[in-house]
């Protein structure tokens, strides 16, 4: 009993807190409901046109019955208006709604912590984006219409069936606790395999993703069936959730349909034994018997509409999740234009997940302003975590990291985000112009000799003007269209045109060919003059003139110091150094 108290209580609060997306749409919403009012009023009298007409015919007065037509033009045409005015007015709301979700929610993405995407995945957060607000969308317009309308409509058609008979009323009423108890049952059989197939589609999704990013890597490697294989393994499950969904639909319209003849037969039996031979006339019995049938149409899309609803809120309820995720946190209050870029690390601490212990451990050093410090290390030793704690994508667990004597937190994120430049080893061009990458969010806003500038400095445009556009050339979807030599000086001139006193190079040359890096390293040279450069490689030939040289194993800082001096220590570095070369 507790467990159904928490969930109905939970169904209420997604109810709640979708209908303030659309409050601010009162004005429509009234309009919608008064257009409802009018085609609710519409179908309640055709049951008494009905009762005229075969009055009429009943008396033998044909002449009396020549405005019926008439009667009957106007009623459906008020009925097809307000119809299209409830129909038109309830969508209009519904894609205001989901418009307003999903910028919500693409705005939620990109301020909601690394870890978070850490551990889901790209395909379900697409799908909650696309699939699953479509949900609700369907939910608050077609099926608010369906609710709101043919409620009133069955209100109405009741209200008729009274007026010309309270007593074969009752029997009809006979059947509702049944059908309220097929609806409740049905209710949460819609929304648990809807939940389950909105899971499903996600899953789809990241699959999909996933195998058309690595379509080199599947076919090389014969990764066809694997894929088909996880693929299908989804689809199958989906294919079985959506049959038993239909199932239920099915039978739960049958058994409807059945009740309420039940309660149809009752009524003509009645009707035709002497019970109800002195209280009901004829005309009056066609009058009930339209009421009676018009009431079928709107009851079955009733109880069907309650699957959409229920989609919804399943929908409803995921949606809500995210926007409920916490953000990146952000309470710092400096504001700097520009810092020196003293670093100072002292006793952090970090992990990605308590079970599988720490990534960093007690690690301690100070980077002077405008110096070149590289960190070195095997794959897996910690490297890109501990530079990744510089812009704050992580938090430590324990200890501090200072810029310029002030802890990061205390730093405004954007603030602090303004002050570095970051060249990663997974470069990320957006499906846009060569400028327009290089000017990427922030930069926009600078002049276009700006642009070039950066461009000629990481020898860009010696790629560039070989290009029917040249800067302004398209690069594809992730870069597709472009060498990762060419990706690579993209990104490069990223960080030129940002001119912070801060650099990360996280294998910056990776994917240079001898000749690229040659002219990038003496790019490099000059960009990283005078700022306070992080430098990560696996090759040693090339942080070999770095200030300061950090050793990091296992997540701890082992060795630091010149080049020089670590070969003489002998120690970690040295096993590195001598690997490499003797190679």
């Amino acid at each position: 009993m507790l467990k159904r108290f928490s969930l109905d209580k939970r169904v209420n609060l997604v109810y709640q807190r979708l209908l303030k997306y659309v409050t601010p749409h009162w004005r429509v919403l009234l309009f919608s409901f008064i257009a409802m009012l009018f085609y609710s009023a519409a179908n309640a009298y055709v049951p008494f046109i009905m009762r005229d007409v075969f009055e009429i015919l009943e008396n033998g007065i044909k002449g009396q019955g020549l405005y019926l037509p008439f009667v009957i033009l106007l009623t459906f045409a008020v009925r097809g208006l307000t119809d299209f005015i409830s129909i038109y007015g309830l969508a209009w709301i519904g894609r205001r709604v989901i418009r307003d979700l999903r910028s919500l929610i693409f705005m939620k993405y990109t301020d909601l912590p690394s870890r978070y995407f850490d551990s889901s995945s790209v395909g379900m957060l697409v799908s909650k984006l696309t699939y699953n607000t479509e949900q609700v969308a369907e939910a608050i317009s077609n099926a608010l219409v369906v609710l709101v309308r043919d409620t009133l409509t069955i209100i109405v058609l009741v209200g008729a069936m009274v007026y010309f008979s309270p007593l074969l009323t009752s029997l009809v009423a006979i059947t509702t606790p049944i059908v309220a108890l097929l609806v409740s049952m049905m209710s949460k059989a819609f929304r648990r395999y809807s939940t389950k197939i909105q899971t499903s589609m996600g899953d789809a999704t990241r699959v999909i993703e996933s195998a058309v990013s690595a379509h080199k890597v599947v076919k090389i490697f014969e990764g066809q069936d694997y894929e088909n294989k996880k693929f299908n393994k989804i689809n199958k499950a989906n294919y079985k959730m959506n049959l038993k969904l239909v199932a239920t639909v099915s039978l739960g319209d049958a058994l409807t349909q059945y009740t309420v003849a039940l309660g149809v037969s009752a009524v003509i039996y009645v009707a035709f034994s002497n019970a109800a031979s002195n209280i009901l006339n004829a005309a009056s019995f066609m009058g009930f018997l339209t009421a009676m049938g018009m009431l079928l149409a709107p009851l079955k899309r009733i109880v069907n509409i309650n699957l959409a609803l229920q989609r919804g809120i399943a929908a409803g309820e995921s949606l809500f999740e995210i926007i409920d995720e916490p953000t990146e946190r952000d309470d710092g209050h400096i504001e700097s234009k520009k810092i020196s870029g003293e670093i100072n690390i002292n006793s952090i601490s970090f992990t990605y997940d308590k079970d599988k212990g720490k990534v960093l451990n007690n690690i301690s050093f100070n980077i002077r302003a405008g110096t070149t410090v590289a960190i070195v290390g095997r794959s897996g030793s910690g490297k890109s975590t501990l530079v990744g704690l510089l812009p704050r994508f992580y938090d430590v667990d324990k200890g501090e990291i200072l810029l310029d004597g002030v802890n990061l937190n205390q730093y405004g994120l954007k603030n602090l985000r303004r002050q570095i430049s970051l060249v990663s080893q997974d470069i990320m061009l957006f499906n846009d112009t060569i400028a327009n990458n290089i000017c990427y969010g922030g930069l926009s806003s600078l002049p276009r000799e700006d642009i070039l500038k950066a461009a000629e400095s990481a020898y860009v445009m010696e790629f560039c003007d070989l290009l029917p556009n040249g800067i302004d050339s398209e690069v594809g979807e992730k870069g597709i269209l472009l060498s990762g030599g060419q990706k690579q000086r993209i990104a490069i001139a990223r960080a030129f045109l940002k001119n912070s006193p801060i650099l990360i190079l996280d294998e910056a040359t990776s994917a240079l060919d001898n000749e690229s890096e040659s002219y990038i390293q003496r790019a490099m040279t000059t960009l990283m003059d005078g700022r306070t450069t992080l430098v990560i490689a696996h090759r040693l030939s090339t942080v070999e003139k770095a200030d300061l040289i950090l050793v990091l194993k296992d997540g701890s800082l082992v060795e630091s110091g010149t080049h020089q001096e670590l070969l003489d220590i002998g120690g970690h570095y040295r096993d590195l150094h001598s690997m490499q070369f003797s190679v």
